[in-house]
């Protein structure tokens, strides 16, 4: 509770959501850092993800335009480096119209930890397909079932350069925690990708409207990444794959302006 605006409670997210699970897990991984929330700036955009840190964390909150807070975020980081800037996200927000901003953010690798909340569906407009939605499933947009694949997040970023890729579900705490502490501890470009439940939007249409029942969905479809490695496509076929996906080092985007700065002011 340290860590929460107690004027922002209660808190405006679904009954059943997993919104309340991510936030939980990244407070455990603030505090066992034992980091200075003066020394934190939190971006989010416009979605269910965004009102995770805003206006609930007791900190620097920035909530952006649609699509945007991976944007808003680069130009504080830029401006500000000593600072460690974390960006909450969805799906829509994050992978559809902020797609172009998230993938160029990987590939500068800039040190901004992005948590992007994968609840399959645009949750808060009207359950609209989205990005992450699976092929065949009904929503308010795609009435005869989605035609389109989706993104694998991950690899998606991973193929842009990003440094450090995890994805778990909400079921996954331990792990996600060790992952929020790992991203936090680092330099360079970190994404975590985290599926969600959405037992009003998506769980309704797919026959999971109790949250209980999505999470055990989560435990049973989720298989770890170096078991998957030797599984073909049949046999991964509507699971989720979880684990760690990337992690190395690489020259980090503020650290090389500085550099310059330097080297031209000599």
């Amino acid at each position: 509770m340290k860590y929460i605006r107690e004027r922002a409670l209660p808190h405006t997210h679904c009954p059943g959501c997993g919104n309340g699970i991510v936030a939980q897990c990244f407070l455990r991984a603030i505090d066992r850092l034992g980091l200075d929330m003066s020394r934190m700036v939190f971006v989010s955009g416009i979605g269910c993800s965004g009102w995770i840190p805003s206006p609930f964390f007791k900190a620097d909150t920035l909530h952006t335009t649609h699509g945007r807070p991976v944007a808003f975020a680069s130009g504080v980081k830029l401006s500000r480096p000593e600072l460690n800037v974390v960006v909450f996200t969805g799906d829509g927000d994050g992978a559809a119209i902020g797609g172009n901003h998230l993938i160029h953010a990987a590939r500068r690798n800039i040190d901004l930890k992005v948590l992007l909340v994968n609840n399959m569906i645009y949750g808060m407009t009207g359950g609209e397909v989205a990005p992450t939605t699976p092929k065949g499933i009904r929503t308010t947009t795609t009435p005869f079932g989605n035609l389109e694949r989706p993104f694998d997040l991950p690899r998606l970023v991973m193929g842009a350069g990003a440094t450090y890729v995890a994805r778990w579900t909400t079921i996954h705490v331990g792990q996600l925690v060790a992952s929020m502490t790992k991203a936090l501890r680092r330099r360079g470009f970190s994404f975590i990708e985290i599926i969600s439940q959405c037992p009003v939007r998506y769980g309704r249409n797919v026959g999971m409207a109790e949250p209980e029942k999505m999470m055990r969905w989560f435990r049973d479809s989720s298989i770890p990444l170096a078991k998957a490695r030797g599984m073909g496509d049949k046999q991964l076929k509507g699971k989720f794959i979880v684990g760690e996906f990337a992690d190395f080092e690489a020259p980090e985007l503020t650290e090389e302006y500085e550099k310059l700065f330097k080297a031209t002011a000599a």
